[in-house]
């Protein structure tokens, strides 16, 4: 929480105010003048992240859309409308996804370990399709890039780049990152208003 925690330039990034590579150079130029830290090796981290994915969508094309991915991995997807409804709207029994979901409902922004969480809710804890959380996505975030939203939901929900198909424990996230419960506090407490 707060202004500490996020460089709060992916909206800048998505909509082409700042380019990558200027970000990456600035940080370059920081370490070099100030100090290179953990924060610094992280922001570089996603800058290539953000650009593995747009090379993934330019590679595969419309495949980042499909219900098998880029893996052709075939799932028992569901849909359900009323798990969508409280997916979206924050009222599922999962009181750290329900925060999350609630900060990207009231701010368009959600953290990147959040976007991981309530993905990996979405598709591998309530086995819904996957394609349906990325559109949500799509409709909602201030930061929206089509390469790493469906390039990152493909990776969360086991069809896309992610070799360990691995699921979020989204109660054990929460100790880890939510340890005094104060993220949901906030946005849950906030839900009342």
């Amino acid at each position: 929480m707060g202004m500490d925690y996020s460089s709060k330039l992916s909206a800048w990034l998505a909509n082409g105010s700042i380019s990558a590579r200027t970000i990456y150079w600035e940080v370059k130029k920081f370490e070099k003048e100030i100090t290179e830290n953990q924060d610094t090796y992280w922001l570089i981290f996603e800058l290539i992240w953000r650009d593995f994915f747009k090379y993934v969508s330019l590679k595969h094309g419309s495949k980042i859309f499909q219900i098998k991915g880029i893996l052709n991995n075939k799932y028992d997807w569901k849909f359900d409308k009323q798990k969508l409804n409280q997916w979206c709207s924050g009222t599922t029994a999962d009181s750290f996804v329900n925060a999350n979901m609630k900060e990207l409902e009231k701010t368009g922004w959600m953290s990147n370990r959040g976007r991981q969480n309530v993905a990996s809710y979405w598709a591998k804890e309530l086995e819904q399709d996957w394609r349906y959380g990325a559109a949500y996505f799509e409709s909602m975030l201030i930061d929206y890039d089509v390469h790493s939203n469906w390039g990152n939901w493909m990776y969360n929900s086991g069809v896309g780049n992610d070799p360990r198909d691995r699921k979020f424990n989204t109660k054990l996230q929460a100790e880890r990152y939510d340890p005094n419960g104060k993220f949901q506090k906030l946005w849950l407490q906030e839900a009342l208003f």
